[in-house]
């Protein structure tokens, strides 16, 4: 399994695919043992995909100690410079996309596009729902809070009158659950959760400039549309495009991975 140190952690990644190269960051609590994965998306058809557990999650080390979102930038700035991957271009999803935002802003010469998926800026652009507020609620609230959070159209009422299809979701989500019970896996995702509270790029985006795509759902509740909007109102060379489908658009519209696809190849430059 292929692991290797950057700055003050020991990350492991993976890389597969044929194409122009593409740094996959992913999303809060995101483990590259959970399958289906990116390697299994669209994306791996065209692209050498390079993606990794962030620290405190996955097969990542998880250090117990305040991690920043500085800390999270620099940490895929490290791995791309550790891989000698010079230039690239970044793809983040979710909490993702927020790692992304500060890699631009502190890397911008390593990223040649940068897709921001179902992610905010927080400050004046919105922030995303704060999960680090969930923890002490009880199971059932929670989980029928984040799946009316994952898809607006999946609310109470919604749940009531479908437990079959309730209770579906629920048992997919659980499924996603790799390193269950291993060291440090709470802290470290605790962490990570912690990490996201100061997250604020929104008065910084305007010195973005690189070519951005900007993708949302249209029924995301973690990261509303609204706040994609504000994102695409601070940077100049962006286009923004929502699809039919909740926080986890890109697995439910597939129009979604295909303008992604068209954006990295600069087939979108002139619509």
């Amino acid at each position: 399994m292929p692991f290797i140190s950057v700055n003050d952690i020991r990350i492991y990644y993976e890389i597969s695919g044929k194409g122009p190269r593409l740094l996959y960051i992913s999303g809060t609590g995101a483990d590259l043992r959970n399958k289906p994965n990116v390697f299994d998306s669209p994306l791996a058809d065209h692209f050498e995909i390079l993606a990794f557990d962030q620290r405190g999650l996955g097969q990542t080390e998880r250090p117990d100690i305040r991690y920043t979102m500085e800390d999270y930038a620099n940490d895929a700035a490290g791995l791309l410079k550790a891989l000698d991957w010079d230039r690239c271009h970044v793809m983040g999803i979710s909490f993702g996309g927020m790692v992304a935002q500060e890699l631009a802003l502190r890397h911008a010469d390593c990223i040649d596009r940068l897709v921001l998926c179902c992610t905010s800026s927080g400050g004046a652009g919105g922030h995303s729902y704060p999960f680090h507020e969930m923890p002490d609620l009880p199971e059932d609230e929670m989980n029928s809070i984040s799946v009316a959070l994952i898809d607006t159209r999946y609310d109470a009422e919604w749940q009531q009158q479908n437990p079959d299809r309730y209770q579906a979701i629920l048992a997919r989500n659980s499924a996603r659950n790799a390193g269950v019970g291993e060291p440090g896996r709470e802290t470290g995702a605790r962490r990570q959760l912690e990490a996201r509270i100061d997250h604020d790029t929104f008065d910084r985006l305007p010195r973005i400039k690189l070519p951005v795509f900007i993708a949302g759902g249209a029924y995301d509740g973690v990261a509303p549309p609204p706040n994609l909007e504000a994102i695409k109102r601070q940077i100049e060379h962006s286009k923004i495009q929502f699809f039919q489908g909740g926080h986890d658009f890109y697995d439910h519209d597939p129009l979604a991975y295909q303008r992604i696809t068209e954006f990295l190849q600069g087939k979108l430059d002139d619509r």
